[in-house]
């Protein structure tokens, strides 16, 4: 019980959590290299928890909605990265910056999606079906987009890439589902509570590790740093916000936010469990950039987003 009691309290304070794991990360450069080999399996381990807290029956009625959510996967994991990638091959672009942002717009939500809708004052179920599909999707989803641009050459290694997230989403996910299915059928508030607290630690870990090249690049070029930094700021929020102004004009209902929410914040992490070393390592500045844009969601964009109806 006093576990259950401890976990709890992170889970109260997570993003205070999370903010810990960002400073961490920058402040101790040693600590985060030295937990990058690691980070493969650690989102691999983030996939599982998220999977656990949604469960089995949560995730086959967002697949159930497939069809109100298809469009959007396919607008922000298809559409979207395989048109910017078109546009780096043609200007001849294909430096790091130019692979981490196709690598972004490839990617699935980020699995604290619903949590970060939640602390935007809003109804995180959209933001939930999302992240089932789009993950569920993502080995198919990203085929197009990496064949067009330098992250991968040719047919086979897309195939592989794209397999090997396959593999690793299929195996997280049915472990925590039989977990859910055959321990833990009916988890009670206290016992969820607990895993939020497990989750938001993990995610502060995952961070220390993501944040491995912000250190060192802050001591050795500052302007690069804020530069990157400044890059994914603009291509989160900017993603954000044209999908809340675009939905706005379709008008979309309560869905809105966390539909916009889920658009900017994407699980770049989760290639490095997938993707080469030599394709990762160059785009790791940008990756821990932009988990500092992630994780102040929901205070910076609170002026777009208003109050919501949860607050």
């Amino acid at each position: 019980m006093q576990a259950l009691t401890a976990f709890g309290w992170f889970a109260r304070h997570g993003r205070l959590v999370l903010v810990a794991g960002l400073v961490a990360g920058i402040a101790l450069p040693e600590l985060a290299q030295a937990m990058k080999p690691a980070l493969g399996v650690l989102i691999a381990f983030l996939l599982f928890l998220a999977a656990l807290r949604i469960g089995p029956r949560a995730a086959i009625g967002g697949m159930r909605d497939i069809g109100a959510s298809l469009g959007l996967v396919a607008i922000n994991q298809v559409a979207l990265p395989c048109a910017l990638a078109a546009i780096f091959l043609a200007l001849g672009m294909n430096g790091h910056l130019a692979v981490a942002l196709v690598l972004m717009l490839a990617a699935s939500p980020v699995s604290g999606s619903p949590h970060l809708t939640l602390m935007s004052g809003h109804d995180p179920a959209a933001a939930l079906r999302l992240v089932v599909a789009g993950t569920a999707l993502l080995p198919l989803t990203v085929i197009p987009a990496f064949w067009l641009s330098p992250v991968a050459g040719s047919a086979g290694e897309v195939l592989a890439a794209s397999l090997r997230l396959l593999a690793i989403i299929a195996v997280a996910a049915a472990l925590a589902f039989a977990i859910r299915h055959f321990a833990w059928r009916e988890p009670q508030a206290e016992g969820l509570k607990a895993l939020d607290g497990v989750s938001a630690i993990s995610m502060a870990v995952v961070v220390v590790g993501l944040m491995s090249a912000v250190g060192p690049a802050l001591i050795d070029d500052p302007l690069l740093v804020a530069g990157v930094l400044a890059l994914s700021f603009v291509a989160n929020y900017a993603l954000q916000a044209a999908t809340w102004w675009t939905l706005g004009r379709a008008g979309a209902g309560k869905a809105r936010a966390a539909c916009a929410i889920v658009a900017g914040n994407r699980n770049m992490g989760l290639f490095l469990a997938a993707l080469p070393a030599a394709v990762m390592e160059p785009v790791l500045l940008y990756l821990g950039c932009y988990q500092i844009s992630i994780y102040l969601t929901p205070l910076l964009m609170k002026p777009l987003y208003g109050e919501g109806d949860l607050q």
